[in-house]
């Protein structure tokens, strides 16, 4: 479990990336589920969902086995750390749209 310290750095470290993942009507797929296995996501679930945000955070989360880090309105915050001992966690959000 995650400390409330260790909770504040990372929506720290979120609130500054503006990737994020959609969660819309299909809901958590098999993409989503594999992306946030290996990193901080951030998701926005879309009105169209037949989710909210807490149920799709914790659906993901125990999917993934990550930390909900944070909920806020339609957002939500997801941490995995490495279990890797040679590399270190990664904090990376993914995105559904693509770089230009």
């Amino acid at each position: 479990d995650l400390t409330s310290k260790q909770r504040a750095q990372l929506r720290g470290l979120a609130n500054g990336i503006d990737t994020i993942v959609h969660i819309g009507k299909d809901g958590i797929g098999e993409n989503l589920t594999r992306q946030a296995n290996e990193e901080l996501i951030k998701c926005r679930v879309l009105e169209n969902s037949m989710l909210t945000s807490r149920e799709a955070a914790e659906e993901l989360a125990r999917a993934t086995r990550s930390e909900v880090v944070q909920v806020i309105g339609t957002k939500f915050v997801l941490y995995r750390p490495s279990h890797n001992k040679e590399k270190k966690d990664k904090i990376v959000l993914v995105s559904d749209r693509k770089r230009k």
